[in-house]
């Protein structure tokens, strides 16, 4: 794998993991228009694991008093509100982990083409807008419940469509529920853990099935995915207020619009 490919696509995937505007329809875009060749699995392995470490490393207090939390829960000890916290995340993650294995090898098969990721950005981007707009900003983390996790878990299955994006459509679904921005952002990448483990750890269990590994390329792809993803996390947490999701709901009609084009003109 040229390194120069490896650089550029390890950006793409830490900048787009975590903003609205999905991951997947950005890394077809070197393929389609550039002629690049697939990246392959063990790259995809080696991002997972950059993007992993980047949310784990910034919500690193966080996630040690979810965790604190949810294990004292297991004794009965429900006094920490991180406790809730912790068993939101699970009951979030359970909808698109059943979904990944249900429909994983249909969705690979039949649904990884530039025509839908086209669609789907546009669609939910629109979605986003709507949500952005008629928000009520009103609900914070600690007024999470088993229903709202259920429906943003099942929000974050959806994202296994292609160009989805899964932080756009769990924010999207955060806001339609009344949570304000910031907590709406803040528990899509928490709940980010476990799907981003899973779908890291079934690829990297597809790996071990004989795949050729170009390590100074995986080398590549962890650093440069772990640091844009940390930075992108930072300065999205921090602007989130102030920008809204407009610019990303224009950003993503734009990307749409361009996809179609180049499926027109191809």
């Amino acid at each position: 794998m040229d390194i120069v490919h490896a650089l550029v696509l390890a950006l793409i995937q830490g900048v787009t993991e975590f903003l609205p505007i999905s991951s997947s329809g950005h890394l077809i875009l070197p393929k389609e228009v550039l002629g690049w060749p697939d990246q392959g699995l063990a790259f995809d392995v080696a991002v997972h694991v950059g993007t992993l470490a980047a949310v784990v490393l910034y919500f690193r207090r966080d996630l040690a008093a979810i965790i604190v939390g949810g294990l004292k829960s297991c004794t009965g000890d429900f006094s920490d509100s991180n406790a809730k916290l912790a068993w939101m995340i699970v009951f979030a993650t359970i909808p698109a982990g059943l979904a990944g294995l249900l429909f994983n090898d249909f969705i690979e098969a039949h649904l990884r083409s530039t025509a839908v990721i086209a669609s789907t950005t546009i669609v939910f981007g629109l979605l986003l807008a709507f949500a952005d707009k008629t928000a009520a900003f009103n609900k914070d983390l600690l007024s999470l419940g088993i229903k709202a996790a259920l429906i943003i878990g099942c929000a974050q299955a959806l994202a296994l469509i292609p160009g989805t994006s899964r932080s756009g459509i769990t924010i999207t679904a955060a806001l339609l529920l009344g949570f304000n921005r910031e907590s709406a952002a803040k528990f899509s990448f928490l709940m980010s853990v476990p799907i981003i483990v899973l779908s890291g750890g079934f690829k990297g269990l597809e790996l071990l099935e004989g795949h050729s590994v170009d390590w100074l390329a995986i080398g590549v792809g962890v650093l440069v995915s772990a640091v844009s993803a940390y930075l992108c996390i930072h300065y999205f947490l921090s602007f989130i207020n102030r920008l809204g999701m407009m610019p990303f709901v224009w950003y993503r009609l734009a990307l749409g619009a361009a996809l179609l084009l180049m499926l027109a003109l191809a």
